[in-house]
């Protein structure tokens, strides 16, 4: 003998209790679907995005982990260059003059023209410019030579006892000697010329100069690197 079949419309939500066994579980089922979509949609769809924005970070964050620990492995390798550097440069500075010698430098470089045939009209040195661990004396010069003689007191300047260093400003080099019009010679071998302008040389400042430098920065400065006051 077949079950009884049945439809949606022979059932009484009233009377559930009186619904076949099929319905009552085909019933049951539903609700536990419509339960579990509910909770996903309300809780778990949320998480998911959560995890997925986690997971995202995480991957940064082991990215930039990784660079720094890189860095890390590398620190102190690179601190031994750097002191190797810092050292490089303190034997560097001491090749070039002191103050003591700053003065028979100036002396030399003059006579170094001299020796060469050039003329000097004007060589004038300026008050010292102190910098942070140097200080650059600049000398006004004019002076008049040939090529040649430019050329000797180059190489003479840089066969001096110490390392001379010499950057040039405003310097123009033109013909000494003009036509009957007035112009500027064509430019020959013999030549006279005239170089005029500013030439700085430079030497290190010892320890006590340095401290002395630190100190005047520390005394002009505030709290906030300005001058200090009330």
């Amino acid at each position: 003998m077949s079950a009884k079949k049945f439809s949606l419309r022979d059932l009484d939500f009233n009377n559930m209790g009186a619904w076949p066994q099929q319905a009552k579980v085909g019933f049951c089922v539903i609700i536990a679907l419509l339960i579990i979509f509910l909770s996903w949609w309300l809780f778990v769809r949320d998480k998911l995005n959560e995890l997925s924005a986690l997971e995202g970070q995480e991957k940064e964050l082991r990215l930039e982990f990784e660079t720094k620990q890189g860095r890390a492995a590398n620190l102190e390798p690179l601190k031994q260059q750097l002191a190797q550097m810092e050292e490089q440069l303190k034997q560097m500075l001491r090749q070039l003059p002191s103050k003591t010698e700053m003065p028979d430098l100036i002396v030399d470089i003059s006579q170094t023209a001299l020796a060469t045939g050039i003329t000097n009209e004007l060589f004038q040195p300026g008050p010292e410019i102190p910098k942070e661990f140097y200080a650059e004396k600049p000398i006004s010069l004019r002076m008049v030579g040939t090529y040649h003689q430019f050329g000797g007191f180059v190489s003479g300047v840089a066969t001096l006892p110490r390392v001379v260093i010499m950057t040039m400003h405003d310097i123009s080099l033109k013909p000494r000697e003009k036509d009957r019009a007035g112009k500027p010679m064509p430019i020959t071998p013999n030549s006279a010329l005239e170089l005029a302008g500013t030439v700085k040389t430079y030497r290190y400042l010892d320890e006590d100069e340095v401290a002395e430098q630190e100190a005047a920065a520390k005394t002009a400065g505030g709290p906030n690197g300005t001058k200090g006051g009330t």
